[in-house]
């Protein structure tokens, strides 16, 4: 029989079958009650040990929770089942997998515990709505990429040599030579605008080999990246960002937003446009008046970050705010500078409820400016000498930006960690599952 989902299981007509994990089992004298969960949905299974089927009875007999069984019966309206109002009665039953038992987590196992075992935890519905979320931000992204012309790329993550830094790399054995996990898509998304692609994005894994244990980083992630021609300056980069990120969480915010606020507890705020914009200068400025100095590097740090977004927010209603004009101290060797004061670069932060989300700039499309500034910053230009070969036979101004998925979602939902949105997580201490 052909399957239902449980979710549309009020509009069907006759019997039906439903496939999925046993949640809850009620075992009385003359009643079996199963509590069927699928990814659209939780149904009730009643079963009548006096009047039903004695098979059923005796195949249920130790039935566990989170056995995958098949289900099917007649659909049976009643308002007094919490769930839904309506239940199975189940004619046939049909068990695919019993579930050892007792589950090794439940629902209030350490975050260790339940990436231990991660398989088991992503059955909850609640974990299931992360990754619903997460299918529709990708695809929201697409949708508005597609309509303004961009093009998608798959670039490699085996690479010869460093992409911007060889602090952060996984290194491993390649034939007779040695290879590189790709530790960003920036120099091959600079490539394509060489090529004349125009406007592209990208999005695929990223591997850095960074020691961190906080709760935005991770060793292994998704990275968002998109990167554009003939733009005149970094704002119009923030232009293309700012509608890209209000058009994706406009598309969350009708298709999941009750959904979200009801199991997170966020509401889902579609940002006006433009966001604010503030300069590294001036946003170091606030909060030296709010007592808060920062000395030891030229950007800001994470408590900064978060009281200049507490700032924004109170000035301007906003949870975004672009942070412009880093200097060259703290910027990547191909990041433009300004004309008018070379100190300070054509890049940008984008913060979103006090955490940064994106680096993005104009790049340096001048073959010798790049070649000088790589020299300047101590890159050895023999290591990049293909990287620089883009530039050498005509290259249009560009510029564009990158945000790692999970970070995005971290903070859509309000999440303590990138480990809590991340389907398999990666990071110093995790290898498994």
């Amino acid at each position: 029989m052909q399957r239902t989902f449980i979710k549309a299981l009020s509009l069907a007509t006759g019997e039906v079958t439903v496939k999925g994990f046993v949640e809850t089992v009620r075992d009385q004298k003359r009643m079996l009650f199963l509590t069927i969960r699928d990814h659209t949905g939780l149904v009730q299974v009643a079963h009548d040990k006096t009047d039903g089927a004695a098979s059923i009875t005796s195949l249920l007999t130790g039935i566990t929770s989170g056995s995958a069984l098949q289900v099917t019966g007649q659909v049976i309206l009643d308002p007094k089942v919490k769930l839904g109002g309506l239940e199975i009665r189940a004619t046939d039953i049909q068990i695919a997998s019993v579930a050892e038992s007792p589950l090794p987590i439940a629902a209030d196992s350490a975050l260790d515990k339940q990436l231990d075992w991660r398989y088991i935890s992503l059955r909850r519905p609640e974990n299931l709505l992360i990754f619903k979320v997460q299918t529709l931000m990708e695809q929201a992204m697409r949708e508005f990429w597609a309509e303004r012309g961009f093009l998608e790329i798959h670039s490699p993550k085996l690479t010869p040599a460093a992409t911007e830094s060889g602090s952060e790399l996984f290194k491993l054995p390649y034939f007779d030579t040695e290879a590189c996990l790709a530790q960003s898509p920036q120099f091959y998304k600079q490539m394509a605008m060489a090529a004349g692609f125009d406007r592209i994005f990208e999005i695929g894994p990223v591997f850095r080999a960074n020691p961190s244990f906080t709760s935005r980083h991770d060793t292994e992630f998704t990275s968002v990246d998109m990167e554009v021609s003939w733009i005149e300056s970094h704002e119009d980069v923030m232009k293309i960002e700012e509608a890209w990120l209000a058009y994706v969480l406009s598309r969350i915010s009708t298709e999941y937003g009750s959904e979200i606020e009801e199991t997170f507890g966020v509401k889902v705020a579609v940002p006006t446009l433009p966001f604010p914009r503030i300069s590294l200068e001036e946003a170091r400025e606030i909060l030296a008046q709010q007592g808060h100095i920062i000395s030891h590097k030229e950007d800001l740090d994470p408590e900064g970050e978060r009281m200049l977004a507490r700032h924004i927010f109170g000035q301007h209603g906003h949870e975004f705010v672009f942070v412009t004009d880093y200097p060259v101290s703290v910027r990547a060797f191909y990041h433009m500078r300004q004309e008018d004061n070379p100190e300070i670069t054509k890049s940008f932060d984008l913060l979103w409820k006090g955490l940064e989300v994106t680096t993005g700039a104009q790049r340096e499309h001048r073959y010798e400016r790049l070649k000088q500034q790589a020299e300047e910053k101590g890159v050895d230009l023999e290591t990049i000498q293909d990287y620089l070969g883009f530039f050498r036979y005509g290259c249009p101004p560009h510029g564009g930006m990158g945000v790692g998925l999970t970070r995005l979602l971290m903070i859509l939902l309000n999440r303590s960690t990138v480990r809590e949105v991340t389907y398999l997580y990666r990071g110093p201490n995790r290898l498994t599952p």
